[in-house]
């Protein structure tokens, strides 16, 4: 009688290597390849028109990349969102157009919302989520259509003095910006930057910038809440957010070359993301009726 003798699995640094090799296998190279064009698309979006850009995210990771469960597409965009928000943060926070103070109380409250948020949104069906996903969408693509105003206040600041004026509004703003956020896993910005402006009545370069801190935190506690359910697809997360990262340095570099034409761009993208919109609404419904 001969025995057989079976190989252990490796440990420690090795293992973690080989499960590396295994996950990458598991998405396949073409799925692979579909996560960094994507990314790029939608990095190239945002740094070419500014916000907005993000919402192709979730259609893109359904009907492109080939993730089937809505739940899944939602968190993994969350994900991307929030690395690609913090990205963004670290370049306006250089240049100082973030109001800190108001910025971080208003995402604060965000996070409660975006809890409770995508909460929701993981106990809603996914075909439904995915119909009311369309329809944000074709508000998002009309909303970008609209010129962007600010306030006339650039020196506000929250202080001991205008916190009990301020206090409440970044309070519910952020809130009730936050669940919406976390319920259909979107970074928010379309609505974090008038809610902002509303609030402070701070410009709107300062909105823009201070709006990427809540729309970081939003995406990563939605991402966070998901992620407790193992509903992120880790390694799509990884190629989507490696290609928007070159996308957002081509697409900056883009929107310097074409600044003239930005206003045309914006139309065209906001166009191309009302039909979308309309198409996975009507898909929705079509099923629906079927």
């Amino acid at each position: 009688i001969y025995a057989v003798r079976t190989a252990k699995p490796a440990a420690g640094p090795a293992r973690q290597v080989n499960d590396g090799c295994a996950r990458l296998m598991d998405i396949g190279l073409v799925q692979a390849s579909l996560s960094l064009a994507s990314g790029l698309l939608v990095g190239f979006s945002l740094g070419l028109i500014g916000g907005g850009g993000s919402i192709l995210a979730v259609p893109l990771l359904i009907y492109v990349v080939g993730v089937r469960d809505t739940h899944v597409a939602i968190a993994t965009s969350a994900a991307a969102v929030a690395a690609s928000a913090l990205a963004n943060l670290l370049l306006h926070a250089r240049g100082g157009s973030v109001k800190w103070r108001c910025a971080s109380l208003f995402a604060a409250f965000g996070i409660i919302g975006a809890a409770a948020g995508s909460t929701m949104g993981k106990m809603t069906q996914g075909d439904l989520l995915l119909g009311l996903f369309g329809l944000v969408m074709i508000i998002v693509g009309l909303s970008m259509i609209r010129e962007k105003s600010g306030g006339s206040d650039p020196d506000v600041r929250l202080t001991a003095a205008t916190a009990l004026r301020l206090t409440p509004r970044l309070a519910a703003g952020g809130f009730v910006v936050g669940a919406l956020s976390g319920f259909f896993g979107i970074g928010g910005g379309f609505l974090v930057v008038p809610g902002l402006v509303a609030a402070t009545a701070m410009p709107i370069l300062n909105a823009i910038g201070s709006s990427l801190v809540s729309v970081t935190a939003f995406g990563a506690t939605t991402a966070a809440n998901y992620a407790l359910d193992g509903l992120i697809n880790w390694p799509i997360a990884g190629f989507f957010i490696g290609g928007g990262a070159m996308g957002g340095w081509l697409g900056t570099w883009a929107s310097h070359s074409l600044a003239a034409r930005k206003r045309t761009l914006t139309y065209i993208f906001s166009a191309v993301v009302i039909l979308v919109g309309v198409f996975v609404t009507g898909e929705w419904v079509t099923t629906a009726l079927l």
